[in-house]
This record gives structure tokens, sequence and C-alpha cells, in this order.
């Protein structure tokens, strides 16, 4: 399964960053392999309009089933719901600490 989590820095030492639409970094964590790839999203960020939206497709593209994050806009999220993608907000500390909260079912659904 790929995980897309929202992340201020590249890597799995990372903080999370509180904000999907306009997080600097994207990290998709695949959970079966164990592979990480670090997306720079500092472009999609600095949008006036539509950053969660772009940053929820691009994480369709990249086949992700869930994302973790901080905060989820109404929009982003609507964006991933319409692709059969789960949110997860409350996420805090680093990527790895929210991976494995999200994995003990301690992240709620947005």
């Amino acid at each position: 399964m790929k995980i897309a989590i929202s992340s201020l820095g590249p890597g799995l030492e990372a903080e999370v960053d509180q904000h999907f639409g306009r997080a600097k970094w994207l990290i998709i964590y695949d959970s079966q392999t164990g592979e990480v790839e670090n997306i720079d999203n500092s472009a999609t960020c600095q949008l006036v309009q539509g950053a969660g939206i772009k940053a929820a497709e691009l994480i369709v593209e990249k086949k992700c089933t869930s994302v973790i994050t901080g905060r989820l806009g109404p929009k982003a999220l609507r964006a991933l719901q319409q692709a059969g993608v789960k949110g997860y907000v409350n996420a805090s500390g680093t990527v790895k600490e929210a991976v494995s909260a999200f994995q003990a079912g301690k992240l709620p659904e947005a």
C-alpha cells in the first residue's frame, strides 16, 4: 500500500507538515516494500488557489491509497475522496512516527 505524507522536508525523519496542500514535500511510503519517494512540492505550495487539489492530483497519479497529514482542506479532501483515496488527519511528529500512528489505527479519518 502506498501512503502519502505531507512533510516539511525529505525523508522519514522530517517533521509532518500540518497543511497538506501547501506542504513543501510529499513523502510516498510503500508499506509493503519500505520504499520511500521524496517529492518536492514547493511549486504547488506557492499557488494562490488550488494547491490542495494539485497535491491531491499528484497523490492519485502516484497510486497512493491513503494520505497522512495534520489537516486537509475541503477541496483537497473532496478530490481525494472522488479518487478513492482516504485522508487521515491530526498527524504530528516525524513522518516515521505518523506512519506508525496510522498503522496502529491512531489517526482519525477525515
